[in-house]
């Protein structure tokens, strides 16, 4: 293995604090990764990390190979971002997180259509139900609805987004449509638990007026799929994004209610942790992939 090898893999563990994660982002098993880094203590005759059961972290001399070993892989990505730039075509891995409605019915397409135009990049995709952190599971990008949840990553918008209290015209013929946030409480609500958010509690604005109202309903759900697939059938009121109910919206398969008042921000952002030069596959993907959903 030549030394700028050992360096990348050592600054990637370095950066994850972990063997697991650092494994997953190279597609090798831990042990793999613990037998290269013992093979480069053996060779330089140092221990560059403590290990303990939970945590990796840097001795002295391993404070030293990463800073001064740092500056080399700098220099050495940009002379092959230079020659890459040269003849225009991205190559590599990239590892992309997102959730399971938008990754499979907008995401998946597009990724195989980028990879259709650009044969030399890989893709893996992960889809879950609730963010993860790029840094610790060592993904590149992931896609994510709403504020961007930490200053230290930078975000770029795909999609405008709104999500919508809406219901199937079904449902309104029965039940009636609610005029103020406040009515919903006397409704059939379609409850999803998406990430940490509170259960059953939707957040309204109109100008600097705030209301929250807690909500209820014999149907919920930790999946946005199955809350469309109910409100369709006229079981209740449901919120839902825009970018997944516009179709909808557009045939009168359901109806937009309380247009007067917001919901809480859900633009569509593609995070990422590269802060300066990006690399020529992260760039050409983030510009695709905002061509493809017309920020």
């Amino acid at each position: 293995m030549d030394g700028f090898s050992e360096l990348r893999l050592f600054a990637l563990v370095a950066r994850h604090g972990n063997l697991a994660a650092a494994a997953r982002e190279l597609g090798v098993t831990p042990p793999a990764v613990s037998k290269r880094l013992a093979q480069l203590e053996r060779r330089l005759g140092v221990r560059l990390m403590n290990r303990t059961t939970r945590r990796l972290s840097l001795t002295p001399e391993g404070e030293l190979y990463l800073s001064n070993g740092a500056r080399l892989l700098d220099g050495l990505t940009e002379l092959e971002q230079l020659v890459t730039r040269s003849r225009a075509e991205p190559t590599g891995l990239l590892r992309v997180n997102a959730s399971f409605g938008f990754g499979r019915a907008r995401l998946a397409p597009a990724i195989s259509d980028f990879v259709a135009q650009h044969p030399a990049m890989k893709i893996q995709l992960h889809l879950s139900d609730r963010p993860v952190s790029l840094q610790d599971e060592g993904f590149d990008v992931g896609i994510r609805f709403g504020e961007i949840p930490a200053a230290r990553l930078n975000a770029r918008r795909l999609m405008r987004n709104r999500r919508i209290v809406c219901a199937s015209p079904a449902y309104l013929k029965r039940h009636g449509s609610p005029t103020t946030p406040h009515d919903l409480t006397q409704h059939a609500c379609l409850i999803i638990r998406e990430n940490e958010s509170a259960f059953g509690s939707w957040h309204f604005s109109r100008g600097k007026r705030v209301e929250t109202v807690k909500v209820d309903g014999p149907l919920a759900s930790n999946d946005g799929s199955a809350v469309l697939h109910w409100a369709l059938e006229g079981r209740g009121i449901a919120v839902r994004s825009e970018w997944e109910i516009d179709e909808h919206l557009a045939r009168g398969d359901l109806v937009a209610l309380l247009d007067d008042w917001a919901l809480p921000n859900a633009d569509i952002h593609a995070i990422y942790l590269e802060r300066h030069q990006l690399s020529v596959k992260l760039r050409t993907f983030l510009d695709f992939l905002v061509a493809r959903f017309k920020a």
